[in-house]
Order: C-alpha cells, then sequence, then structure tokens
C-alpha cells in the first residue's frame, strides 16, 4: 500500500497592508505572506476528512487580524506570531512554516511637509521565512533582486583555458551582480533574547555592500566570500550566509570599425547567458543548513 510522505497545506501570498498612524504622519509596512502548516494530516489525504483541517481561508484571516492586533514590527516578529499562534491554538498542527516578502516605501518629502505620501523602492526586496514546532524556531532572512556594480577594481585573468576558450583575460572589468542573499540565525529558543529583527537587517546590508565596494575583485568567487565573511564577523547572530550571484556580464564594444577607441568606456550589457556563482559562508563549527537550492525557500 502507498504510504503518504511529507505534506504541507497553507494559503499562500496574502498581500497584506498596514499602515500606521502617528498623528499626522504615517508609516507603512507592505508584505506578501505565506502560511504551510504540517502535522496530523493523513486522515484528509486517506479518507478526505476535514476534521483536522484548519481552512486555508482561516490561515489568511489570521494573517488581517494579527496586523491589526499585534501590528507589524518587523517581518521576523510578524512570522513568529503567526507560527506561535498555529502551532499552539491547534492540537493537530506541529509545524509552521511563515514566508515573507517585505517591498520597501521611501517617504516623498520629510514628516511635517508630506508626512503621508511615499514611493516604492525598487533596491530589493527582503526576505524572512519561519519555521516553529513548538520548541525551537528556525529564521532564515535575507534578499533579493539587489543590483550592484563596481564600475573599476576588477580583474579575470590566469584562468584555464582549453580549445574552446574565446574569453580575453581583463584586468579592468566592470563587476556587477544581482545579489539573492539568505542568513540563518542562531536564536532557536524563547528562552533566548532575541535579535533586533530592523537593526539586524539594516547592519547585514550594509555589511554586504561595503565587502563589495571595498574588495578588489580578482572573480566574483572572491568577492562573495569577501561580503559573507564580513557579515559572519560583525553580526554575532547570525551563523550561516548563503549567496547566489549571476554575473551581469559587460563587454567592452568593438568601436574600431567605426574609427573610434574604446579606453573602457562603453559596454554591452548582457542578460543571458550568464555565469552564476553561488555559495555559503560559515561560522566556524557551524553545520550548514540553508538550502543549496535557494528557490526551495
Amino acid at each position: 500500500m502507498p504510504i503518504l510522505g511529507q505534506n504541507q497545506y497553507g494559503k499562500a501570498e496574502n498581500r497584506v497592508v498596514k499602515i500606521t498612524r502617528d498623528g499626522a504622519t504615517h508609516h507603512i509596512k507592505d508584505l506578501n505572506v505565506s502560511v504551510a502548516l504540517s502535522g496530523d494530516m493523513e486522515e484528509v489525504h486517506y479518507s478526505g476528512s476535514n476534521a483536522n483541517v484548519l481552512p486555508t481561508d482561516t490561515t489568511k484571516n489570521t494573517v488581517y487580524a494579527f496586523a491589526k492586533e499585534h501590528g507589524i514590527e518587523s517581518a521576523e516578529q510578524f512570522g513568529i506570531h503567526l507560527a506561535r499562534h498555529f502551532v499552539t491554538s491547534q492540537e493537530p498542527i506541529r509545524t509552521a512554516r511563515i514566508r515573507v516578502e517585505e517591498y520597501s516605501w521611501e517617504r516623498i518629502g520629510t514628516p511635517g511637509e508630506d508626512a503621508h505620501s511615499f514611493v516604492r523602492q525598487g533596491q530589493e526586496t527582503r526576505l524572512t521565512q519561519i519555521t516553529y514546532d513548538g520548541s525551537s524556531w528556525e529564521v532564515v532572512s535575507g534578499l533579493k533582486d539587489l543590483t550592484v556594480m563596481n564600475s573599476t577594481n576588477s580583474e579575470f585573468w590566469g584562468y584555464v583555458k582549453d580549445k574552446y576558450t574565446t574569453l580575453p583575460e581583463a584586468y579592468d572589468r566592470i563587476l556587477a551582480t544581482e545579489v539573492s542573499s539568505r542568513w540563518r540565525f542562531n536564536w532557536t529558543d524563547d528562552a533566548q533574547e532575541a535579535p533586533d529583527w530592523e537593526e539586524s537587517y539594516a547592519q547585514v546590508k550594509k555589511h554586504m555592500l561595503g565587502a563589495f565596494a571595498d574588495t578588489y575583485s580578482l572573480s566574483l568567487q572572491q568577492t562573495l566570500y569577501a561580503m559573507g565573511s564580513r557579515i559572519i564577523e560583525n553580526r554575532g547572530e547570525i551563523d550561516e550566509v548563503r549567496f547566489s550571484l549571476p554575473n551581469k556580464h559587460h563587454f567592452l564594444v568593438d568601436l574600431e570599425p567605426f574609427g573610434l577607441k574604446n579606453d573602457n568606456e562603453v559596454y554591452f550589457a548582457a542578460d543571458r547567458p550568464y555565469g552564476l556563482i553561488e555559495a555559503t559562508v560559515l561560522r566556524d563549527g557551524v553545520e550548514p543548513r540553508i538550502p543549496v537550492d535557494l528557490t526551495n525557500l
């Protein structure tokens, strides 16, 4: 007889926008929240009995109600509230996984001048995944779609060459990538003091960008390691960082047919194919837990 394997259910991509009104000054939290629940769910698969099933519509309603009842201090804290609620309020549910995307808004003008007008920021999407099994937590946060570029201080030479190699060595090139990264916190227990989630995100991004800008790069791999190392060295609440970095190639345009010299000034930006550099940077003595394929996180 076939046996049921891993299973989960929930409501995906609940868009919730919370406006906090501080007098005439307003604040926005804009989230995309996905809920996945697992536990004693064999019968709903075997016989169709819904006796242990909390409707996905109810999980959607809970997201909106919690935005009012608890507010949204941070994506991480909001996910923690939701995960704790589903595991502790529903006996058949053993594990809750909450995934959150956060979209940033920047104020137009300054408080007191135009305190309720905003423009959507386009730099990156903030991410977090909260998993709770009733006794321990796993918090993995991150970002995607953060595009960065160094217009110099990057080289690529001395690589393996065979009969199919046509790429010329570069001693002054553009280095550009679109950062996708996840980092795992070592906060796992309610008895521990939780990190300041907002400050942690800001500092991780600062160190990530600082290392990208400061590293004289001989390879994108070297830059990746520098970015991860700076985070691990400066943020004690984080044990593991994984990056997926597509190399956004910029090739010098041949201007000689037009009688022009291209002195590292005019480039063709190629969108594909692209080199894809991926790696994890760990605190010494820590086992990796972030999936190799970030599309599954």
